[in-house]
Parts: structure tokens; C-alpha cells; sequence
């Protein structure tokens, strides 16, 4: 049996290959930094600039010039933090979901033809382990209980 630090490896592995592979064999009209910190952006939206860069492994001017780039072409927005009118807080556009949902047809569009090689009995197994990992994912991202909102055990009447 494979140990889980082997499978997250070739899961990392894989992952990674396949979306190069798809990037590379893709065409769309905007490049795939900026296609990758779309996809960000709408994961953490809305969010602060500094939130991004550490998602990003990025120093927090970094971003910022980044976030102006996709900014500069429609895509994104900085809003006022409601809670703190010092900082903003950055979410996708109309244009900028737009111009990733493209992004992400064309990477699709690519993977296509690979996908309609496999037999049923593959692409089935494909898709319960696209799930397995889909759920990982769902609960890794889960916030953690607070140790004062975990409920204390019953203690057993004597």
C-alpha cells in the first residue's frame, strides 16, 4: 500500500503536470499568470491584498502590482473594507469571471481529446478520485472548530 506521504506526492505530481500540460496545449487570450491569480482572486474573494500574497507566496507590493495589471484590464476591483476603511478588499469583475471562465474553456477544450481515449471504466475511476479529492479539499479548507464553541463531553450519570 502506497503511505499517504508517497500518494500526496504523486497527487502533487500529477496535478501539477496535467495543468502545464493543459496550459501549454491551450490557446486563450490572457497569460496564465494572470489566468492563475484570477482563479485565486475567485477563491478568496473578497479578500485583502495581503491575504492574497501570502496565498501567493508573494511579497504584499508584489501582488499589488500584479492585482494593478489584472485592474487595468477590467478584471478585478479593490473595494473599502467595510470593517476597516484603512485597508481594501479585491474581488473579480464581471469581465475578469469572463475572462477566467475562457481561460478555463480553453484548458478544457484542450484536455478533451486525452479524456475521450479513456474507456468507461477509466474515466469512472477518474471520477471518484476527482471526488476523494474534491472532499479532502472541502474539509482541509473547513475551518477548525474553537476550542470555547467545541462542546464539553457529557459526563455519564452515576
Amino acid at each position: 500500500m502506497t503511505s499517504a506521504d508517497e500518494l500526496g506526492n504523486s497527487v502533487l505530481r500529477s496535478a501539477a503536470r496535467l495543468t502545464r500540460w493543459a496550459s501549454r496545449n491551450a490557446s486563450f487570450d490572457i497569460p496564465m499568470g494572470q489566468a492563475r491569480l484570477l482563479a485565486l482572486v475567485e477563491e478568496l474573494s473578497p479578500t485583502r491584498v495581503s491575504a492574497l500574497a501570502a496565498a501567493d507566496h508573494c511579497s504584499q507590493p508584489t501582488m499589488s502590482a500584479q492585482l494593478q495589471r489584472l485592474e487595468s484590464e477590467g478584471w478585478a476591483e479593490r473595494v473599502v473594507d467595510p470593517a476597516d476603511a484603512r485597508a481594501h478588499l479585491v474581488s473579480l469583475t464581471a469581465a475578469g469571471r469572463d475572462a477566467l471562465d475562457r481561460a478555463r474553456q480553453a484548458r478544457i477544450k484542450a484536455l478533451s481529446p486525452a479524456f475521450d481515449q479513456l474507456d468507461g471504466p477509466a474515466l469512472e475511476r477518474l471520477a471518484v478520485a476527482v471526488a476523494a479529492l474534491d472532499d479532502l479539499l472541502e474539509r482541509a479548507a473547513a475551518p477548525s472548530p474553537s476550542p470555547a464553541s467545541t462542546p464539553e463531553p457529557r459526563q455519564k450519570e452515576a
